[in-house]
């Protein structure tokens, strides 16, 4: 598909914005304090993903919107399923992808047929939260293993599932400490396809107050951030999105949106 004059110039002017918002410290900063403020009043719990509560800002969501969209994968692999919003979001984000995927070729969409799946990994699924996921209209696009997503039996249960799928996603959101998240990257990454992306949420523990998260095992130093600066030097395969931090500005990942080449 062409690309007309006027969208490349909408892309070009874009591009200059975010290259300004990369040197304006008062922007980050203002960006910065607003995180911090509103993580304090808990507002990153008062969102659903048609009907399932999602532990993310809006602004994160909108990033899982674009990254499914640009990846377009086949699976999706998510460590941390909580309430399931987050896996409802991009199973619903998937059945779009197979309802576009429909209209462009003129076959005719059939859900139960599609291959493109949710694969979420928990070390504690509630029940009632099991039932909520396993009766919404997005169920049969989803899969959940329980245990810890570190796990030896666990990792080699996703990636038995992995095996076949051409693009794969994944996103990191589950116990935040820096040997846990170093151990999902060793373990997970590796599954990302070309072009595709491992997000790295709540890396921005490191850049709230010490002791912020009182009564969490992570801290400033020990958290998903700290994790990802130690594992990239020895992955040159991977590198950090930065324009998608720029784009967002409040984000829960910054540093942690790492497209693999």
């Amino acid at each position: 598909m062409s690309i007309s004059l006027a969208e490349q110039q909408f892309a070009q002017e874009r591009t200059d914005r975010l290259d300004r918002y990369a040197g304006d410290s008062d922007f980050r900063s203002l960006s910065r304090q607003w995180l911090q403020k509103s993580m304090a009043d808990k507002y990153v719990y008062n969102f659903d993903w048609l009907g399932r509560p999602v532990i993310q800002y809006p602004q994160d969501m909108w990033a899982v919107q674009d990254l499914i969209w640009r990846v377009r994968p086949d699976l999706v692999i998510e460590t941390g399923i909580a309430h399931g919003g987050s896996l409802v979001l991009s199973a619903s984000l998937l059945a779009l992808l197979d309802m576009c995927d429909a209209i462009e070729t003129g076959a005719t969409l059939d859900p139960r047929q599609s291959r493109r799946k949710v694969l979420g990994i928990d070390i504690d699924i509630r029940a009632h939260n099991r039932a909520a996921i396993e009766s919404h209209p997005m169920a049969s696009r989803i899969q959940m293993i329980q245990g810890s997503s570190v796990a030896p039996e666990v990792v080699q249960q996703v990636r038995e599932v992995a095996q076949g799928y051409g693009r794969v996603l994944v996103f990191l959101d589950s116990m935040h400490t820096h040997e846990h998240v170093l151990a999902e990257l060793d373990a997970y990454a590796p599954l990302v396809s070309s072009g595709s992306y491992c997000v790295v949420f709540d890396t921005f523990v490191d850049d709230m107050p010490p002791g912020f998260f009182a009564d969490r095992p992570w801290d400033v130093g020990n958290n998903p951030k700290t994790a990802v600066r130690q594992w990239l030097p020895a992955h040159p395969e991977f590198e950090v999105d930065t324009a998608m931090e720029q784009r967002l500005q409040v984000t829960v990942a910054p540093q942690g949106f790492l497209r693999r080449r």
